[in-house]
């Protein structure tokens, strides 16, 4: 049975997606560049320290590539309810570095060999210095925060950094565990991904004093654009492009992490496939054939395809958040970015 064929008729091409389709993540960059050279400039003044290390590990990361989604999302909700201040310059850089120190602590927990196309830190300079600067940018972006001069923005960040901790230990503590419940994976995902894009976007209404509906649409705008951004990595995991990921293919099967698909594929299958997922998630007890495997199963049971219907569903009730909005160019780039999202695996 060829299983390439089989995950590319659950999951086209993610390079040929991208290919055929206007990046909306590149437009919204190009767009947003010069406030975003500015983000730029806080953040690399911000990396500075006098012990050497830090810095230089920290600007490892930074420059390992990215689209920055999350700071461009605050940019882009600051412009299309036009507020005319600056705050949003350094909450857009605080939620970079937020993300970019959860990254750093990530790669420690996932053991992973490739991150944004790069070996991660951890891989160059070892655990300890990994998790110590992903600990110094956490402090950076909470000096940023408190730079904003806004203590509802301070708060919606800092309880996202909460939550997001929460979400990873949460994770962990589901790692192959068979039982899972959709119900629990997407607990996890709002955590550890949704949290972070909900508050970069709704932080730019909160010092612009926007009235309450307005916060809580650019919350729940960012809230299901994450969970749609998640939804459609994990499928990816099983039938993507490591380029069009910026990691291995794979590496969630072989870190045993119960992603939606194989919720599924569990809910849907027999006793021996069940066997079968206990043996390699719970077990960790894995060999070259398991993943072609794990892909014939999550094909027989459509959970790939479920899974990008749920991102889909996601995706459309970020877009019916923007109606709270006036129609301007910054409304149909964030709109547009979620059609991305779910696009990258059409």
């Amino acid at each position: 049975m060829d299983i390439s064929a089989i995950a590319n008729r659950a999951l086209k091409s993610a390079g040929e997606a991208v290919a055929s389709e206007p990046n909306a993540a590149e437009k919204l960059a190009h767009l947003a560049s010069g406030e975003m050279t500015a983000v730029n400039a806080i953040i690399l003044e911000r990396m500075g320290s006098p012990v050497p290390l830090i810095p230089k590990l920290a600007k490892y990361l930074v420059e390992a590539g990215g689209k920055r989604v999350r700071p461009l999302v605050t940019i882009a909700a600051a412009n299309m309810i036009g507020y005319r201040g600056d705050a949003h310059l350094k909450l857009a850089a605080a939620v970079e570095f937020i993300h970019t120190a959860t990254l750093l602590h990530d790669d420690v927990v996932d053991e992973s060999d490739l991150r944004r196309g790069k070996k991660p830190a951890n891989l160059v300079w070892g655990n300890a210095p990994s998790v110590l600067v992903g600990d110094f940018l956490f402090a950076r972006a909470f000096m940023l925060m408190v730079d904003a001069g806004s203590m509802p923005a301070l708060h919606s960040l800092s309880r996202a950094s909460s939550i997001i901790a929460e979400g990873e230990v949460r994770q962990l503590a589901a790692k192959g565990d068979i039982a899972a419940s959709i119900g629990s994976y997407m607990e996890i995902i709002e955590a550890k991904t949704a949290a972070l894009f909900a508050s970069a976007a709704e932080v730019s209404a909160i010092v612009a004093d926007r009235p309450q509906n307005e916060i809580t649409a650019l919350d729940t705008y960012g809230r299901e654009l994450g969970l749609a951004f998640q939804l459609v990595d994990d499928a990816l995991d099983y039938g993507g492009l490591a380029k069009a990921l910026g990691k291995n293919t794979g590496d969630d099967f072989r870190e045993g992490k119960i992603t939606l698909p194989v919720v599924i594929a569990l809910q849907h299958g027999d006793e021996r496939e069940k066997r079968f997922w206990s043996r390699v998630m719970t077990d960790g007890d894995q060999d070259d054939s398991d993943f072609d495997m794990a892909i014939e199963l999550l094909d027989r049971h459509e959970a790939l395809d479920a899974t990008l219907d749920m991102a889909r569903e996601k995706s459309r009730i970020a877009k019916r958040a923007l109606d709270a909005f006036p129609d301007n160019e910054w409304k149909a780039a964030l709109a547009d970015l979620a059609d991305f999202v779910v696009r990258r695996a059409s």
